[in-house]
């Protein structure tokens, strides 16, 4: 069919349509005046400088990389440990594991920098779905420390 409609999403467009489909999913976003591949760079790189940003994440165990598919083993602050499983290229990151849900995009923004949004949180053992409780306020977090890198 040569008239079916197209649409073209940016990264950061693509993490809002996804987080529409999630209960208690928010995405909180923030225009960065540096450019993109720096931007990436502080949030992800080698796969383990997301936690210099996230304040929930202590440490990476272990990173596997085929493609764009990665499983990563994680350690939060309280010690728990996940085994997330998802997609990584330039300006994407989603990633999950049964009790965690990671989303983070960046793209040029037209005004200029760069716009970075977050989603995430712990999820509804065998839901689609975010326990709601501070998922705005983890990501504000996020999002500040990210500034001060970028300010550095």
């Amino acid at each position: 069919m040569t008239n079916w409609p197209q649409a073209e999403l940016d990264d950061v467009r693509r993490l809002h349509a996804l987080a529409a489909g999630i209960p208690g999913a928010e995405v909180t976003e923030r225009v960065f005046d540096a450019p993109l591949p720096a931007v990436w760079d502080l949030m992800w790189s080698d796969g383990r400088r997301f936690i210099e940003f996230q304040p929930d994440m202590r440490s990476v165990e272990s990173v596997q990389r085929e493609g764009d598919r990665i499983t990563m083993l994680v350690r939060s602050t309280f010690g728990m440990r996940a085994r997330l499983q998802g997609v990584v290229r330039p300006g994407w990151c989603w990633l999950q594991s049964r009790f965690l849900l990671i989303g983070m995009a960046a793209t040029e923004d037209p005004t200029g920098g760069t716009r970075v949004a977050l989603t995430g949180g712990v999820r509804v053992p065998g839901r689609a779905a975010l326990i709601p409780l501070g998922v705005r306020r983890e990501s504000r977090k996020s999002l500040d420390r990210l500034a001060s890198k970028l300010e550095a």
